[in-house]
């Protein structure tokens, strides 16, 4: 899983051609509605027949309130502007239509809401939008309130029917507009949660195909080591005897044949050893039945091999063994092979090795030592590159240089409790 903190969006995403074409769509139906609605309201006579504008006026009524929300999500603020002060001198000319332009004052107050990012500017104007139609609100009522007409509710009594209706009037307003400020918090702030979890998501993608492809590399980096410590040993060891048993096949057949005996055991123990790894990486788990072939437990036969092969080789354990994770004896494994292998190539003819493996409280130590030739340039070659690596991952440290008396050092140092962590971190 990733360290980083969840994805911060502070922009709302815009809007899609599809919501561009859908705005369109609405304000035409919306049009279409403001004129039926005109028109039956002019029939009922809603506000009176002397007193209504004529049809035509209704029409322009109809298309300033309903055109603009064409462009409600390019230009919110503009739009919920314009539709306010349309509504303004519709009502003010007592136009007859009550419904669909509530309808769009709505819609417009809504879009300023949920989509406009800078959220004071956002704010500012919808509360002058409100400002402005409760003040137009209470300049009606105090002009129906002196208008010395006997239209409309009664207005006799300390709570009459006409303050009655005034009440609900101004309760009405607030739930309406009350309800589009708070929609239009809400889309913003669920628009803003649906980006973050969309981003979020994106960015657990390109982690995942990140962390897919360290996986092959690491994978690669594991069988390039293996292959190499397989191929590497056995075959410096099949170079060694067959390069005896040419020295001694004309003046000793029995020393050749038997030097020929132990590159054929080389082989086949190559052949063996690669058949196993490829079963292991065949293996969805990782790991062939039976488990690894290699263990500290093999150190011994590993020694003879090498006094077998022309380097003499002592072998030391210091301490009481204790039980160690598979991956931790497998490196430890490969390393003496490792070190053992460039000692019998780069030593010399004369060069011995000792190998020595101590247990402590709470660490393991390996170390190989070689006498004979010193390398005068050290290279960072792929064996020393495993080698760490396989320190690495048993969450230890190594330690390979040449000696000051000549020949080579190497020394892995092993904590014990922590390889198990250190390789599956590896793995990760």
């Amino acid at each position: 899983m990733s360290d980083h903190p969840p994805a911060r969006v502070t922009h709302r995403p815009p809007p899609s051609p599809s919501d561009l074409r859908n705005d369109v769509w609405l304000a035409g139906a919306l049009f279409v509605g403001a004129v039926l609605s005109a028109a039956l309201g002019n029939v009922v006579g809603f506000f009176g027949s002397e007193d209504a504008p004529g049809l035509q006026w209704a029409l322009v009524y109809a298309l300033g309130i309903t055109a603009p929300l064409a462009v409600r999500r390019r230009y919110p603020n503009s739009v919920a502007v314009v539709v306010a002060l349309v509504f303004f001198v519709g009502m003010s000319a007592r136009v007859p239509e009550l419904y669909v332009g509530n309808i769009a004052v709505f819609i417009a107050m809504y879009t300023v809401g949920a989509w406009v990012d800078d959220r004071r500017r956002a704010a500012l104007v919808r509360v002058a939008v409100i400002v402005g139609m409760f003040v137009w609100l209470l300049a009606t009522t105090f002009q129906a309130a002196i208008d010395p007409g006997d239209g409309g509710p009664s207005r006799a009594g300390l709570f009459s029917p006409f303050a009655a209706y005034m009440l609900i009037q101004f309760l009405v307003n607030v739930a309406f507009f009350g309800g589009a400020y708070y929609m239009g918090d809400r889309a913003y702030a669920a628009a803003l949660s649906r980006a973050a979890l969309e981003e979020r998501t994106r960015e657990l993608e390109r982690e995942r195909e990140v962390t897919a492809a360290q996986a092959v590399a690491l994978d690669r980096v594991r069988i390039a080591r293996e292959l190499h410590d397989v191929v590497a040993h056995h075959v410096s060891a099949m170079g060694v005897q067959a390069g005896a048993a040419r020295a001694v096949l004309e003046k000793d057949p029995d020393a050749a044949r038997t030097a020929l005996v132990s590159v054929e055991a080389s082989a086949r123990s190559a052949l063996h050893e690669l058949r196993q790894l490829l079963e292991t990486l065949r293996t969805p788990a990782g790991d062939s039945e039976g488990g690894s072939t290699v263990h500290v437990s093999g150190l011994p036969d590993l020694v003879r091999h090498a006094n077998a092969n022309g380097l003499p080789t002592t072998l030391t354990v210091v301490g009481d063994p204790v039980e160690l994770p598979d991956v931790v004896q497998v490196n430890l494994y490969r390393v003496a092979q490792e070190a053992l292998t460039n000692a019998r190539r780069h030593g010399g003819p004369d060069a011995t090795a000792d190998v020595r493996l101590r247990y402590g409280a709470d660490t393991i130590e390996l170390e190989i030592s070689n006498t004979g030739r010193s390398a005068l340039v050290m290279r960072a070659g792929l064996g020393l590159v495993g080698m760490r690596e396989r320190a690495i991952a048993s969450g230890g440290t190594l330690d390979a240089a040449p000696r000051a008396r000549g020949g080579f050092l190497v020394r892995l140092h092993v904590p014990l409790g922590a390889p198990a962590e250190a390789a599956t971190g590896a793995r990760s």
